[in-house]
This record gives C-alpha cells, structure tokens and sequence, in this order.
C-alpha cells in the first residue's frame, strides 16, 4: 500500500466537557441521557444527521419484541422510557406486550430527549482519532464540515458499535474473520398494501420462532413469528431471485395507511462492518436485493399486489464487528444459566437472537449484566456501551440486543458520571454508587 506524509497540524479545540459519547444509538442515547441526568457536563456526538442508530438509521422500531409473554423480566430504565415517550406522542404501535417504534417520529423524540436532559449535541461530526496521554484518553479528534477539531473529555464512553474508539485507543479486542461475522442487512418498508388481505394470508401460513432458528425447546417451536419466506422461495424457483441471495424477511407492525414501514428481509453475509469497501459493497448489492425483494411480495403474497417500495434504510443495519476485551468477558453460560455478579448494571431477560440461535424469554429467566464488560483493558477512564461490550460469540447472541444495548449504555453513563464526581478513573468507581443512582434511575440491578 502506498503511504503519504501527512504534515503536522495545530488542531483547534472545539469543546470541553466531562463525559463524551460517541454514537447516538439505543447505548449512546441511553449513555448520554444516563450521564447527563446523573449531574455531570456530558456531550453526545453523531456522524449522522439524527440520534437513534439501529433505530432510525436501520429502521428497527421493535426494540423490545422479545416482550410476548407476562413472564418476560426486563431491566427497566431508558430503553422502556424511549417505548413510553413513543406511546405518550402517538408513535408507537402496541404489538402483544410492546411497543414498536415509529423510527421517524423517534429521530425527533431522540431529539427532545437529549435537549430536555441539558446534553450537548454535536450532528453531522465523525470522531476520527483519540487523544492519548500515558494511557489514559483525553478526548477525540473529529472531522466535519468544520474541519478537523478536537474535544477533550474527563471520561469518554465509546457508544459506536465497532468499538471504534476502543480500536483507536490500542484496546484490545477480538472479531471473528468475516465469513464468520453475522450478516448485515438493508432494511425497507412498503406502503400499498391491503392490510386485510396480508394479515389473513399471514395467520393461514403461520410461522413460528422455531423457523429461523436452533429454538431451546418446544416454547419457540409454538410462538408466532412474523418470519416469511414463501414468496422469495417461489421467486428463486422461478429465477427472479438469484440462489446466493439469501431473502427471508421478518415485519415489525402495519398501519392502517396500508403501510408495512419495516421489512427485515435482505442477509448478506461475508461483509467486514469495519472495511469501506465492503460497506460500500454491501449498501449498493442490498439495495439491489431490496428491490429483488419487493418485486417477490408484489406478485406473490396476497395484499402486496398493488405495494410499492416506501422507504430504505439510511445505513446497513450491523450485528456484529470488533467486540472489546474487558474486564470480565461475558459467556454464554452466563447468560443460558442466569449468571448473577455483585457488579450488576442491569438485568437483560434470556432472549438470545444471533448466531442461528432463537431463545424467548417466556420462562422469566434472566441474567445480570456485569459492569466488567463495559470496561476495557489497558486504557483509562474509557468505557464502552451497546454490541461491542466483551463477551464470547453465543453471549452476544443477547448483548448485541437494542434493549441490552440501552442496560450496558445506562450502566456506562452512570459509571462515568460517578467517576468526574468523585475524581476516580472508572476503573475504580465505586459500584455500589453506580447500582444505587441506576437504581434511581429507575434500573432493576438484581
């Protein structure tokens, strides 16, 4: 590979504040809120032109559709106040025991919520480099519209997802090779559709949970499932559909507009979330597959006959990329066995979504989030919050979730608020402060 030099530059300081956060999804969102109402200066920053993430980037509204059953034990706090604030504003849908989010009314409910909560938010801002002082961080370099300009940060909380800052940092880290990685996804929604007519073709052909994935028993094998498959397999055996796309989508809600805004339907596998090319590669075949996709629901799934394609996503929906070494490393006996540690953020029920395994959490087991996992090794006085959290691959299976994301970014911002006040690194905070502001933050740690 060919080098430049690059010559040196006298980078501007931007900003100053007590907690950064880098990324704004359901961990970031959850981080900053956490950290600012906690009695701290905290400043969230984003790359792209809204707050939420997986939720209006990806358009994911069901942030808790694991919640189907009365035995469901959740940990509370900020993930359920975004389905509250939803509800409260008329963008939600009630779908069994959730909500699922309008995710384009939510970009400004995200928006409201963070300047309600007196955050500092910075849009339109990629954080591209970290300032280091003998292992400690001290805040990032940005670039943007406005150049490139530093913000310096008594605590920084990583909220990006691919640990992009930890990776910065010389955190240490693990990913798997990409045939190994998850698959990404390009979301979409339709509008056109004859409600009616979808949901009676949908209940005489009835899926259940067990259907797209190695299920824990004979609870997933009878839990409804909103899977379909049956007209992208009829558009392969008729050479619409080419036999490598792997189509078989999963709907969120409906409107009574004759919408369907969320379709999950397109898995590519083998693409690298930390590689340009591959995004760029995956972002334009996707996009093709989407419209492969709506050209199959359009002639062969009774009341999509007059839809057209209504929106995509704005940005590849990722499960899975670098995943830090933390403190302690979370296990999948942890989470299959209700792992209990006196370090507890939260609680996160026994729903594992990932990695070809489908478990719901209708028996009310959980287990405790440990604060370990979001506390990387080597670098000071970083956190770090949502999928990248340390833990093996089946674990992640359940941290990786958007409502788990919003326990470990909760725990995060609480954490490094703690830890300003009382002048300790993060790695020293007391955690019995952490548990009993999180508590009053309305968190169930136990």
């Amino acid at each position: 590979m060919k080098k430049i030099e690059e010559p040196s530059k006298t980078i501007p300081v931007m900003a100053e504040t007590d907690v950064l956060v880098v990324g704004s999804g359901p961990g970031g969102l959850a981080a900053a809120l956490a950290s600012a109402r906690a009695g701290v200066d905290t400043m969230l920053v984003e790359r792209y032109g809204c707050f939420g993430g997986i939720i209006t980037q990806a358009m994911i509204g069901t942030i808790a559709w694991y919640r189907s059953n009365i035995n469901v034990v959740d940990a509370g706090g900020i993930g359920v106040e975004f389905e509250q604030r939803a509800k409260e504003m008329g963008a939600s849908t009630p779908i069994f025991l959730y909500e699922v989010l309008d995710t384009e009314i939510f970009k400004h409910i995200a928006d409201r919520m963070v300047l309600e909560a007196g955050i500092v938010p910075l849009l339109h801002c990629l954080s591209v480099d970290v300032i280091m002082k003998d292992g400690t961080i001290k805040g990032v370099i940005t670039e943007s519209k406005s150049g490139r300009q530093a913000i310096l940060a008594k605590r920084v909380i990583d909220a990006t997802g691919d640990a992009d800052i930890a990776w910065r940092a010389g955190v240490p880290y693990r990913m798997d090779q990409k045939d190994k990685l998850e698959e990404v996804s390009v979301n979409f929604g339709c509008s056109g559709v004859d409600i009616d007519k979808f949901l009676n073709y949908t209940l005489s052909n009835p899926s259940t949970i067990a259907d797209w994935g190695d299920a824990s028993g004979n609870k997933e094998e009878e839990e409804f499932s909103t899977y379909l498959i049956e007209p992208f397999m009829k558009a392969k055996q008729a050479g619409e559909i080419p036999e490598y796309a792997r189509i078989e989508s999963y709907w969120g809600n409906f409107t009574d507009a004759g919408e369907i805004p969320t379709l999950n339907a397109i898995h590519m596998p083998g693409i690298d979330p930390t590689d340009v090319h591959d995004l760029t590669k995956a972002e334009i075949e996707g996009r093709q597959q989407v419209m492969w996709a709506v050209a199959a629901l359009k002639k062969y799934t009774p009341g999509f006959e007059k839809a057209r394609l209504r929106t995509m996503g704005a940005s590849l929906g990722t499960r899975e990329s670098r995943k830090i070494i933390g403190t302690y490393n979370i296990t999948e006996h942890d989470v299959l066995h209700e792992a209990r540690f006196t370090d507890s953020i939260g609680i996160f029920p026994e729903f594992l979504d990932g990695n070809d395994i489908a478990i719901m959490p209708s028996t009310g087991r959980y287990f405790h989030v440990p604060y370990g996992i979001i506390v990387p090794q080597k670098v000071e006085n970083l956190l770090v919050a949502g999928r990248c959290v340390a833990g093996d691959k089946i674990s992640h299976a359940a941290t990786r979730q958007m409502m788990c994301c919003t326990v470990t970014g909760q725990g995060a911002g609480v954490a490094a608020a703690i830890s300003v006040k009382d002048n300790v690194s993060c790695r020293q905070v007391d955690i019995s402060k952490v548990q009993r502001t999180l508590k009053k933050q309305g968190v169930r740690i136990e």
